[in-house]
Protein backbone atom coordinates (compact mmCIF):
# COMPACT_ATOMS: atom_id res chain seq x y z
CA UNK A 1 0.00 0.00 0.00
CA UNK A 2 1.22 3.87 -0.64
CA UNK A 3 2.41 5.92 2.28
CA UNK A 4 2.48 9.47 2.31
CA UNK A 5 4.47 11.39 4.78
CA UNK A 6 3.55 14.17 6.90
CA UNK A 7 6.01 15.86 9.18
CA UNK A 8 8.20 12.76 10.44
CA UNK A 9 5.07 10.54 11.17
CA UNK A 10 4.45 7.94 7.65
CA UNK A 11 0.55 7.11 7.39
CA UNK A 12 -0.91 4.92 5.21
CA UNK A 13 -2.75 5.99 2.35
CA UNK A 14 -6.48 4.80 1.80
CA UNK A 15 -6.96 3.19 -1.42
CA UNK A 16 -9.09 5.24 -3.99
CA UNK A 17 -12.16 3.07 -4.57
CA UNK A 18 -11.96 2.03 -7.94
CA UNK A 19 -15.44 -0.64 -7.36
CA UNK A 20 -17.79 1.37 -5.47
CA UNK A 21 -20.83 -1.11 -3.56
CA UNK A 22 -22.89 1.34 -5.68
CA UNK A 23 -23.07 4.23 -8.61
CA UNK A 24 -26.25 5.81 -9.28
CA UNK A 25 -23.66 7.90 -11.59
CA UNK A 26 -23.46 4.91 -14.03
CA UNK A 27 -27.01 4.54 -14.41
CA UNK A 28 -27.34 8.61 -15.18
CA UNK A 29 -24.18 7.73 -17.84
CA UNK A 30 -26.15 5.01 -19.09
CA UNK A 31 -29.07 6.75 -20.50
CA UNK A 32 -27.40 10.46 -20.10
CA UNK A 33 -28.53 11.55 -24.00
CA UNK A 34 -32.51 10.51 -23.29
CA UNK A 35 -32.31 12.02 -19.41
CA UNK A 36 -31.01 14.97 -20.97
CA UNK A 37 -33.71 15.16 -23.04
CA UNK A 38 -36.09 14.62 -20.72
CA UNK A 39 -35.26 17.26 -18.38
CA UNK A 40 -34.50 19.92 -20.84
CA UNK A 41 -38.25 19.61 -21.75
CA UNK A 42 -39.18 19.90 -18.04
CA UNK A 43 -37.30 22.69 -18.20
CA UNK A 44 -38.96 24.63 -21.41
CA UNK A 45 -42.41 23.39 -20.64
CA UNK A 46 -42.46 26.31 -17.49
CA UNK A 47 -44.55 23.65 -15.71
CA UNK A 48 -42.59 22.16 -12.83
CA UNK A 49 -44.99 20.97 -10.21
CA UNK A 50 -48.12 18.16 -10.97
CA UNK A 51 -47.91 18.68 -14.19
CA UNK A 52 -47.89 16.26 -17.72
CA UNK A 53 -44.50 14.54 -16.84
CA UNK A 54 -46.03 13.00 -13.69
CA UNK A 55 -49.24 12.56 -14.91
CA UNK A 56 -46.90 10.21 -17.69
CA UNK A 57 -44.95 8.58 -15.21
CA UNK A 58 -48.12 7.36 -12.55
CA UNK A 59 -49.68 6.02 -15.94
CA UNK A 60 -46.38 3.80 -17.09
CA UNK A 61 -45.49 2.95 -13.95
CA UNK A 62 -49.23 1.70 -12.93
CA UNK A 63 -49.14 0.03 -16.28
CA UNK A 64 -45.66 -1.72 -15.67
CA UNK A 65 -46.68 -2.98 -12.01
CA UNK A 66 -49.83 -4.06 -12.99
CA UNK A 67 -52.03 -1.79 -10.73
CA UNK A 68 -54.74 0.84 -11.21
CA UNK A 69 -53.34 3.69 -10.00
CA UNK A 70 -50.16 5.31 -8.90
CA UNK A 71 -49.40 8.64 -6.77
CA UNK A 72 -46.48 10.02 -7.00
CA UNK A 73 -44.54 11.70 -3.51
CA UNK A 74 -41.86 13.35 -2.86
CA UNK A 75 -39.83 10.18 -0.76
CA UNK A 76 -40.15 6.58 -0.26
CA UNK A 77 -40.96 7.27 3.65
CA UNK A 78 -43.77 9.62 2.41
CA UNK A 79 -45.27 7.02 0.66
CA UNK A 80 -45.61 4.38 3.12
CA UNK A 81 -46.61 7.53 5.77
CA UNK A 82 -49.57 8.16 3.26
CA UNK A 83 -50.51 5.04 2.60
CA UNK A 84 -50.58 4.12 6.24
CA UNK A 85 -53.15 7.43 6.51
CA UNK A 86 -54.84 6.53 3.86
CA UNK A 87 -55.72 3.43 5.56
CA UNK A 88 -56.85 5.45 8.41
CA UNK A 89 -54.28 4.48 10.68
CA UNK A 90 -53.68 7.39 13.94
CA UNK A 91 -52.72 7.42 17.08
CA UNK A 92 -52.11 4.13 18.97
CA UNK A 93 -52.98 1.63 16.40
CA UNK A 94 -51.14 -0.97 15.65
CA UNK A 95 -48.65 -1.62 12.57
CA UNK A 96 -46.77 -5.21 12.35
CA UNK A 97 -43.66 -4.89 10.80
CA UNK A 98 -40.15 -6.10 11.39
CA UNK A 99 -36.70 -4.00 12.47
CA UNK A 100 -34.47 -5.52 9.76
CA UNK A 101 -35.43 -3.08 7.34
CA UNK A 102 -34.33 0.91 6.71
CA UNK A 103 -34.98 2.98 9.51
CA UNK A 104 -37.92 4.57 7.54
CA UNK A 105 -39.95 2.04 7.96
CA UNK A 106 -40.67 2.51 11.19
CA UNK A 107 -39.89 6.23 11.01
CA UNK A 108 -43.29 6.30 9.12
CA UNK A 109 -45.31 4.73 11.14
CA UNK A 110 -44.33 6.97 14.06
CA UNK A 111 -45.20 10.00 12.19
CA UNK A 112 -48.45 8.65 11.95
CA UNK A 113 -49.37 7.92 15.77
CA UNK A 114 -49.15 4.42 14.86
CA UNK A 115 -46.96 1.63 17.53
CA UNK A 116 -45.16 -0.47 15.48
CA UNK A 117 -45.27 -4.13 16.41
CA UNK A 118 -41.72 -5.80 15.41
CA UNK A 119 -41.99 -9.25 13.77
CA UNK A 120 -38.62 -11.13 13.52
CA UNK A 121 -37.52 -12.61 9.81
CA UNK A 122 -36.68 -15.30 8.59
CA UNK A 123 -33.20 -16.99 7.98
CA UNK A 124 -32.99 -17.49 4.73
CA UNK A 125 -34.97 -14.67 2.76
CA UNK A 126 -34.31 -11.92 5.42
CA UNK A 127 -38.52 -11.36 5.25
CA UNK A 128 -41.40 -11.62 7.59
CA UNK A 129 -41.29 -14.77 9.16
CA UNK A 130 -44.98 -15.49 9.58
CA UNK A 131 -45.17 -17.73 12.60
CA UNK A 132 -43.94 -14.94 14.54
CA UNK A 133 -46.51 -13.12 12.56
CA UNK A 134 -49.20 -15.02 13.26
CA UNK A 135 -47.91 -15.78 16.99
CA UNK A 136 -47.98 -11.57 17.53
CA UNK A 137 -50.90 -11.02 16.02
CA UNK A 138 -52.81 -13.81 18.13
CA UNK A 139 -51.20 -11.89 20.82
CA UNK A 140 -52.42 -8.23 20.25
CA UNK A 141 -56.02 -9.57 18.52
CA UNK A 142 -59.06 -7.72 20.28
CA UNK A 143 -60.02 -11.10 22.48
CA UNK A 144 -56.44 -11.47 23.84
CA UNK A 145 -54.24 -7.67 24.08
CA UNK A 146 -54.14 -5.37 26.91
CA UNK A 147 -56.64 -2.32 27.49
CA UNK A 148 -52.99 -0.42 27.34
CA UNK A 149 -52.50 -1.16 23.63
CA UNK A 150 -54.19 -0.02 20.92
CA UNK A 151 -56.42 -2.07 18.10
CA UNK A 152 -54.18 -4.07 15.28
CA UNK A 153 -54.85 -2.24 11.78
CA UNK A 154 -52.31 -3.39 9.23
CA UNK A 155 -49.36 -5.90 8.71
CA UNK A 156 -46.22 -4.01 6.77
CA UNK A 157 -44.07 -6.24 5.02
CA UNK A 158 -41.24 -5.58 3.35
CA UNK A 159 -39.62 -6.76 -0.10
CA UNK A 160 -36.14 -6.52 1.29
CA UNK A 161 -32.98 -6.97 -0.96
CA UNK A 162 -35.43 -7.42 -4.33
CA UNK A 163 -36.58 -10.54 -2.63
CA UNK A 164 -40.57 -10.71 -1.88
CA UNK A 165 -41.97 -11.46 1.63
CA UNK A 166 -43.93 -14.09 1.63
CA UNK A 167 -46.96 -12.15 0.95
CA UNK A 168 -49.44 -14.89 -0.17
CA UNK A 169 -49.23 -15.88 4.00
CA UNK A 170 -49.28 -12.44 5.35
CA UNK A 171 -52.78 -12.17 3.21
CA UNK A 172 -54.00 -14.88 4.57
CA UNK A 173 -53.72 -14.00 8.18
CA UNK A 174 -54.37 -10.52 7.47
CA UNK A 175 -57.85 -11.79 5.92
CA UNK A 176 -58.52 -13.65 9.15
CA UNK A 177 -57.52 -10.97 11.60
CA UNK A 178 -59.16 -8.17 8.88
CA UNK A 179 -55.86 -6.31 8.60
CA UNK A 180 -54.69 -3.94 6.00
CA UNK A 181 -51.81 -4.76 4.12
CA UNK A 182 -49.39 -2.47 2.76
CA UNK A 183 -46.00 -3.50 0.77
CA UNK A 184 -43.10 -1.25 1.33
CA UNK A 185 -41.66 -2.50 -2.26
CA UNK A 186 -38.53 0.44 -1.72
CA UNK A 187 -36.26 -2.20 -2.38
CA UNK A 188 -38.28 -4.45 -5.25
CA UNK A 189 -38.82 -2.50 -8.15
CA UNK A 190 -39.69 -5.38 -10.42
CA UNK A 191 -39.72 -8.17 -7.85
CA UNK A 192 -42.47 -10.61 -8.15
CA UNK A 193 -43.82 -13.83 -6.92
CA UNK A 194 -45.31 -16.44 -8.85
CA UNK A 195 -45.22 -13.87 -11.89
CA UNK A 196 -46.97 -11.12 -10.47
CA UNK A 197 -45.04 -8.37 -9.02
CA UNK A 198 -44.97 -6.53 -5.60
CA UNK A 199 -46.82 -3.98 -4.88
CA UNK A 200 -50.16 -5.60 -7.07
CA UNK A 201 -50.46 -7.92 -3.51
CA UNK A 202 -51.71 -6.23 -1.03
CA UNK A 203 -54.49 -3.48 -0.28
CA UNK A 204 -52.05 -0.32 -0.97
CA UNK A 205 -48.17 -0.01 -1.72
CA UNK A 206 -45.11 2.27 -1.11
CA UNK A 207 -42.19 2.33 -3.37
CA UNK A 208 -38.76 4.47 -3.25
CA UNK A 209 -37.37 6.32 -5.94
CA UNK A 210 -33.99 7.12 -4.38
CA UNK A 211 -31.08 7.36 -6.50
CA UNK A 212 -29.37 3.82 -5.48
CA UNK A 213 -32.57 2.30 -6.01
CA UNK A 214 -33.30 -0.48 -8.93
CA UNK A 215 -35.64 2.37 -10.53
CA UNK A 216 -33.82 5.71 -8.70
CA UNK A 217 -34.32 9.08 -9.79
CA UNK A 218 -31.79 12.33 -9.47
CA UNK A 219 -33.00 13.06 -5.91
CA UNK A 220 -35.66 11.77 -3.29
CA UNK A 221 -39.16 10.70 -4.93
CA UNK A 222 -41.54 7.75 -3.67
CA UNK A 223 -44.93 6.76 -5.04
CA UNK A 224 -48.04 4.76 -3.61
CA UNK A 225 -49.82 2.49 -5.63
CA UNK A 226 -53.27 0.22 -5.26
CA UNK A 227 -56.07 -1.05 -6.88
CA UNK A 228 -58.72 0.63 -4.67
CA UNK A 229 -59.97 3.77 -5.94
CA UNK A 230 -61.15 4.92 -2.36
CA UNK A 231 -57.16 4.40 -1.09
CA UNK A 232 -56.04 6.22 -4.57
CA UNK A 233 -58.15 9.06 -3.58
CA UNK A 234 -57.17 9.84 -0.14
CA UNK A 235 -53.55 9.21 -1.08
CA UNK A 236 -53.85 12.26 -3.78
CA UNK A 237 -55.76 14.67 -1.29
CA UNK A 238 -53.40 13.87 1.42
CA UNK A 239 -50.25 14.32 -1.08
CA UNK A 240 -51.33 18.46 -1.41
CA UNK A 241 -53.15 19.86 1.51
CA UNK A 242 -56.46 18.03 0.94
CA UNK A 243 -57.44 19.53 -1.95
CA UNK A 244 -59.56 18.70 -4.40
CA UNK A 245 -60.42 22.17 -5.61
CA UNK A 246 -57.00 24.29 -5.18
CA UNK A 247 -57.12 26.32 -1.93
CA UNK A 248 -59.77 24.57 -0.40
CA UNK A 249 -59.00 21.44 1.96
CA UNK A 250 -61.18 18.87 2.28
CA UNK A 251 -59.41 16.82 4.50
CA UNK A 252 -56.13 17.54 6.57
CA UNK A 253 -53.41 16.85 4.03
CA UNK A 254 -49.55 17.85 3.74
CA UNK A 255 -47.05 18.71 0.77
CA UNK A 256 -45.40 15.40 -0.85
CA UNK A 257 -45.36 15.82 -4.42
CA UNK A 258 -42.83 14.17 -6.85
CA UNK A 259 -41.99 16.82 -9.00
CA UNK A 260 -41.68 17.15 -12.66
CA UNK A 261 -38.06 16.77 -13.35
CA UNK A 262 -37.82 13.46 -11.52
CA UNK A 263 -40.91 12.40 -13.00
CA UNK A 264 -39.61 13.02 -16.54
CA UNK A 265 -36.41 11.00 -15.25
CA UNK A 266 -37.87 8.05 -14.10
CA UNK A 267 -39.92 7.68 -17.13
CA UNK A 268 -36.73 7.51 -18.86
CA UNK A 269 -35.73 4.95 -16.29
CA UNK A 270 -38.72 2.90 -16.28
CA UNK A 271 -38.03 1.84 -19.81
CA UNK A 272 -34.77 0.11 -19.48
CA UNK A 273 -36.21 -1.32 -15.51
CA UNK A 274 -36.44 -4.89 -16.93
CA UNK A 275 -33.13 -5.13 -18.76
CA UNK A 276 -31.09 -3.24 -15.77
CA UNK A 277 -32.67 -5.64 -13.27
CA UNK A 278 -31.61 -8.77 -15.42
CA UNK A 279 -28.28 -7.55 -15.83
CA UNK A 280 -28.45 -7.58 -11.50
CA UNK A 281 -29.59 -11.20 -11.68
CA UNK A 282 -26.30 -11.73 -14.28
CA UNK A 283 -24.02 -10.17 -11.68
CA UNK A 284 -25.74 -12.50 -8.38
CA UNK A 285 -25.39 -15.29 -10.95
CA UNK A 286 -22.01 -14.73 -11.10
CA UNK A 287 -21.04 -13.98 -7.13
CA UNK A 288 -23.31 -17.69 -7.03
CA UNK A 289 -21.85 -19.69 -9.28
CA UNK A 290 -18.02 -18.32 -8.00
CA UNK A 291 -18.50 -18.49 -4.61
CA UNK A 292 -21.12 -21.00 -3.73
CA UNK A 293 -17.87 -23.63 -2.36
CA UNK A 294 -16.80 -20.69 -0.16
CA UNK A 295 -17.97 -21.18 2.81
CA UNK A 296 -20.00 -18.12 2.95
CA UNK A 297 -23.79 -17.60 3.43
CA UNK A 298 -24.84 -16.64 -0.20
CA UNK A 299 -28.84 -15.02 -1.25
CA UNK A 300 -31.15 -17.57 -2.17
CA UNK A 301 -34.49 -17.29 -4.08
CA UNK A 302 -38.01 -18.70 -2.74
CA UNK A 303 -39.99 -21.20 -4.37
CA UNK A 304 -41.82 -18.70 -7.29
CA UNK A 305 -39.94 -15.58 -6.51
CA UNK A 306 -38.57 -13.04 -8.84
CA UNK A 307 -35.10 -11.55 -7.33
CA UNK A 308 -34.26 -8.49 -8.53
CA UNK A 309 -31.08 -7.99 -6.08
CA UNK A 310 -31.39 -3.99 -5.46
CA UNK A 311 -28.63 -5.24 -2.91
CA UNK A 312 -26.33 -8.64 -2.71
CA UNK A 313 -26.27 -10.00 0.69
CA UNK A 314 -24.79 -12.78 2.12
CA UNK A 315 -24.34 -13.96 5.80
CA UNK A 316 -20.09 -14.42 7.09
CA UNK A 317 -19.02 -14.78 10.84
CA UNK A 318 -15.85 -12.84 9.56
CA UNK A 319 -17.52 -10.28 7.66
CA UNK A 320 -15.13 -7.32 9.41
CA UNK A 321 -12.17 -8.66 8.08
CA UNK A 322 -13.37 -9.54 4.64
CA UNK A 323 -14.62 -6.09 4.60
CA UNK A 324 -11.58 -4.48 5.75
CA UNK A 325 -9.54 -6.54 2.93
CA UNK A 326 -12.16 -6.05 0.06
CA UNK A 327 -11.21 -1.87 1.59
CA UNK A 328 -7.68 -2.19 1.19
CA UNK A 329 -7.50 -3.19 -2.79
CA UNK A 330 -10.47 -0.42 -3.80
CA UNK A 331 -13.56 -2.42 -3.19
CA UNK A 332 -16.85 -1.14 -1.38
CA UNK A 333 -19.15 -3.19 0.34
CA UNK A 334 -21.60 -1.77 2.90
CA UNK A 335 -24.05 -3.11 5.80
CA UNK A 336 -27.85 -3.10 5.38
CA UNK A 337 -27.94 -2.65 8.18
CA UNK A 338 -25.56 -2.31 10.76
CA UNK A 339 -27.90 -2.26 14.02
CA UNK A 340 -31.78 -3.31 14.26
CA UNK A 341 -34.36 -0.62 14.57
CA UNK A 342 -35.14 -1.57 17.89
CA UNK A 343 -31.34 -1.15 19.21
CA UNK A 344 -31.11 2.38 17.85
CA UNK A 345 -31.07 4.93 20.62
CA UNK A 346 -34.32 6.70 19.14
CA UNK A 347 -36.09 3.54 18.96
CA UNK A 348 -35.19 1.76 22.03
CA UNK A 349 -38.18 2.04 23.27
CA UNK A 350 -40.57 0.00 21.05
CA UNK A 351 -42.06 -2.08 23.33
CA UNK A 352 -41.53 -6.23 22.75
CA UNK A 353 -40.32 -9.15 24.83
CA UNK A 354 -37.01 -9.65 25.26
CA UNK A 355 -35.04 -12.00 23.06
CA UNK A 356 -37.96 -12.59 20.81
CA UNK A 357 -35.82 -11.07 17.44
CA UNK A 358 -33.01 -13.96 17.62
CA UNK A 359 -32.62 -13.58 13.37
CA UNK A 360 -32.80 -10.41 13.33
CA UNK A 361 -30.03 -9.75 15.72
CA UNK A 362 -28.21 -12.08 14.23
CA UNK A 363 -28.04 -10.92 10.85
CA UNK A 364 -26.67 -7.43 12.04
CA UNK A 365 -23.35 -9.00 13.36
CA UNK A 366 -23.01 -11.03 9.79
CA UNK A 367 -24.39 -9.39 6.52
CA UNK A 368 -22.06 -7.85 4.29
CA UNK A 369 -23.40 -6.40 0.43
CA UNK A 370 -21.28 -7.07 -2.60
CA UNK A 371 -21.03 -4.20 -4.85
CA UNK A 372 -24.49 -4.32 -7.12
CA UNK A 373 -25.11 -1.88 -9.87
CA UNK A 374 -26.50 -3.09 -13.55
CA UNK A 375 -24.11 -0.99 -14.90
CA UNK A 376 -20.88 -3.21 -12.89
CA UNK A 377 -18.80 -4.80 -15.39
CA UNK A 378 -17.92 -8.20 -15.51
CA UNK A 379 -15.03 -7.80 -15.08
CA UNK A 380 -14.77 -5.96 -12.09
CA UNK A 381 -17.06 -8.76 -10.68
CA UNK A 382 -14.55 -11.44 -11.43
CA UNK A 383 -11.96 -9.18 -9.62
CA UNK A 384 -14.41 -8.92 -6.38
CA UNK A 385 -14.51 -12.43 -6.15
CA UNK A 386 -10.99 -12.95 -6.90
CA UNK A 387 -10.32 -10.77 -3.82
CA UNK A 388 -13.18 -12.97 -2.04
CA UNK A 389 -11.16 -16.16 -2.39
CA UNK A 390 -8.05 -14.87 -2.10
CA UNK A 391 -9.13 -13.08 0.96
CA UNK A 392 -10.60 -16.42 2.49
CA UNK A 393 -7.67 -18.59 1.70
CA UNK A 394 -5.20 -16.11 4.13
CA UNK A 395 -7.37 -16.73 6.63
CA UNK A 396 -8.41 -20.35 6.08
Amino acid sequence: MNNTVIGWKIYPMKPTLFIPQTDPKASYLAYKADIDAAIQRVLNSGKYILGEELDAFEGEFANYLGVSYAIGVASGTDAIKLALQSCGVGAGDLVFTVSHTAVATVAAIEQTGAVPILVDVDSITFTMEVTHLEKLLAKYSKGQRSSAVGNPKVILPVHLYGHPANISAILELAQRYDLYVIEDCAQAHGTALHNRKVGNWGHIAAFSFYPTKNLGALGDGGAVVTNDPTLAERVRLLRQYGWRDRYISETAGGNSRLDELQAAILRVKLIHLDTDNMQRRAIAGCYNQNLRDSGLSLPSEATGAFHTYHQYVLRTPHRENLRQKLQEHGIGTGIHYPQPIHLQPAYCGIKREANDLPVTEKLAEEILSLPMYAQLEIEKVETIIDQIKACLVEHG
